[in-house]
């Protein structure tokens, strides 16, 4: 009898152990399969990437903001860029007033064309190690950055019937104005080599060149832009009285740099697009400007200078101001949330409020339309993010999203 109760206690032990290994491990692959979903969803590991649409020898705009439009050699048909795409050889990229938009050659060169800008992508192709990048500056400011680059790498680009080959770890700005065919090349790290008139020469670091009628009409040291001072950049200032904030802008010149005049701008959109610009003066002597009777809101500011030479800065970084004042805070509701992938951590976030709210989120900032809606591009390694929307007068009402599928999280 002991025997056997030993035995059935042997066996009963032996099948619990094999089923409890069993659980250990069905629970550990559980375990693993949602691991490897939440970090597959972060990085969009189950987005498709649509490499159909995206054309041999193609540069990618993988950034963009406000409006961009993109009209293709083959069809002459223009198209409006809602994410990520592509610019084939012949293509245009045109930027609007607000908009602008970064741009990925076959090198890793990025190009970042400016607001009103117009681009056409002219060769972008590799062949056997060797990479080919051309393209035309029509109107508007190109902004170009190299890295190292190889002997088998040509990047140029065309401006104002010059031929501007970047050399290796380069900060350029090109600009061209088309109704004048004149175009200016800025080098603040180091060189390009400039073919016009069927004469090369190289433009160097700290160095400005101005280009008219086929030829290099002027050359001088790179003039620096003037740097602002106060309010700080992302300050609050303070209405009690209820009867608008005064607020005094101050710059400064660069050390060395002492300017003739100052041209300074204030909208009420980081954007600066024509119809929101408070203040738009020129050939200021002052470094300062006293703005009074400011309601609530969101201000923005950004100068450029003119040496005594005649040379004009690109505009400093706008800098924001907060106008702020107590009272309490009116709800602003927002519906019709949609969030889509765009490419790696991007996301552009749509939906529809009152009209004229500012929408904000990842320090991105854009404007509700006449009909409520708008569109916001953010970047986020998160699976959330909080999107604040706004009034002039104060009122803000803060939302998290779900960047899974646009679903309101939380309120506050």
């Amino acid at each position: 009898m002991d025997r056997k109760i030993g035995k059935y206690y042997v066996d009963w032990w032996n099948i619990r152990k094999s089923t409890i290994y069993t659980i250990v491990g069905a629970v550990l692959v559980a375990a693993l399969l949602v691991l490897g979903i939440w970090i597959g969803s972060r990085n969009n590991w189950f987005i498709p990437e649509d490499t159909s649409a995206f054309p041999k020898d193609a540069a990618r705009i993988i950034l963009f903001e406000g409006e961009v439009r993109i009209t293709r050699a083959a069809t002459r048909d223009t198209i409006l860029v809602t994410k990520e795409t592509y610019a084939a050889p012949g293509d245009i990229i045109q930027t609007m007033a607000d908009g602008r938009a970064l741009i990925q050659m076959t090198d890793g060169t990025r190009y970042q064309l400016r607001p009103n800008g117009a681009l056409t992508i002219k060769d972008n192709s590799s062949l056997f190690g060797s990479k080919n990048v051309r393209v035309m500056l029509d109107d508007g400011q190109l902004n170009v950055r190299t890295d190292e680059q190889p002997q088998d790498v040509n990047n140029i680009v065309e401006v104002a019937e010059s031929e501007n080959k970047l050399l290796s770890d380069t900060d350029a700005s090109f600009n061209a104005d088309r109704n004048s065919g004149a175009g200016e090349i800025r080098i603040s790290r180091g060189g390009v080599e400039t073919t016009i008139g069927g004469e090369k020469t190289t433009i160097r670091e700290n160095e400005f060149a101005t280009l008219s009628g086929g030829k290099i009409t002027g050359r001088e040291k790179l003039f620096e832009v003037p740097g602002p001072l106060a309010p700080g950049n992302g300050s609050q200032i303070g209405d009690s009285g209820g009867q608008g904030a005064t607020v005094t802008l101050i710059w400064q010149d660069a050390e060395g740099f002492p300017a003739a005049n100052y041209h300074l701008q204030v909208s009420r959109s980081p954007t600066f697009a024509q119809d929101s610009i408070m203040v738009d003066r020129g050939a200021m002597t002052s470094r300062e400007y006293r703005l009074g009777g400011l309601s609530p809101g969101n201000y923005y500011w950004r100068l450029k200078a003119t040496a005594r030479s005649g040379q004009t800065t690109n505009w400093h970084d706008a800098w924001k101001f907060t106008v702020i004042r107590g009272g309490d805070n009116v709800a602003i509701e927002a519906s019709e949330w949609k969030v889509e992938p765009v490419g790696g951590n991007v996301f552009l976030i749509t939906g529809r409020t009152r009209p004229g709210m500012s929408v904000r989120s990842q320090g991105r900032e854009t404007y509700a339309g006449s009909d409520g809606t708008y569109r916001l591009q953010i970047s986020s390694s998160s699976l959330e993010t909080a999107v604040e929307i706004g009034d002039d007068r104060g009122n803000r009402s803060g939302f998290i999203i779900s960047l899974r599928n646009g679903n309101i999280l939380r309120k506050y």
